[in-house]
């Protein structure tokens, strides 16, 4: 008897202690998350001011960029803007259009990541290699270290899409509205990190370096 009764409080101080974490995940999620872009936002920045310093020596030569960085711009902008519809659309649990708006978002992230090879391999075309000019250097740096955080986006983004695709969306609709909210938040994260990197390959100049630090 007593040992049925120690059963059943053990039995329930776990499925308490299992209720609390759920509860507890989304929000645990989202700060893990706001902590990683900071840091990542620390190493983009020291990325970029690197770059800057270093584009006034005698050996750097600027490039012109790849028409491809347009479209990849494009498509990082419209996969942004489907995953926060998406967040919307399973807040209001509507999961026909939530699914396709995932999708969607999935699809614009990976084509982002192809147009950025395509760019790759017309610079390499163009005899632009990583290991010759300083300009062309960083480029492959940047926009490397940009796809690999897209690609590691893309895998949360696959887990978010099996879940919202399985029989407990409807179950657990709120948390998968919530991991459906990270994506979206971290895709504008990685599309406001891209237009920053894109406007400092494409027009940031030494004289606009001077303009803004002042001479050295």
């Amino acid at each position: 008897m007593n040992t049925c009764i120690l059963l059943k409080t053990d039995n329930a101080h776990s499925s308490g202690a299992s209720t609390a974490w759920r509860d507890l995940e989304p929000v645990a999620l989202g700060t893990a998350l706001w902590i990683f872009m900071g840091v990542a936002s620390s190493l983009f920045a020291l990325f970029i001011a690197s770059y800057a310093m270093r584009m006034d020596a005698n050996d750097w030569h600027p490039l012109a960029m790849p028409w491809q960085l347009w479209l990849s711009t494009l498509l990082l902008i419209s996969g942004s803007v489907t995953l926060q519809l998406a967040s919307r659309s399973a807040r209001s649990a509507d999961w026909r259009r939530t699914r396709a708006l995932l999708l969607m978002g999935g699809i614009a992230a990976l084509a982002f990541i192809c147009i950025q090879l395509w760019a790759w391999q017309a610079l390499l075309a163009a005899q632009v290699r990583p290991a010759g000019n300083p300009a062309g250097s960083f480029f492959y740096l940047l926009t490397a270290m940009h796809g690999l955080h897209v690609a590691g986006g893309l895998l949360a983004w696959g887990r978010t899409a099996r879940r919202a695709w399985s029989a407990e969306a409807d179950a657990a609709s709120s948390r998968i509205a919530w991991s459906i909210s990270l994506c979206a938040r971290y895709w504008h994260f990685l599309l406001v990190v891209w237009l920053l990197l894109f406007a400092t390959l494409g027009w940031l100049t030494p004289e606009v370096v001077r303009f803004i630090c002042g001479p050295r």
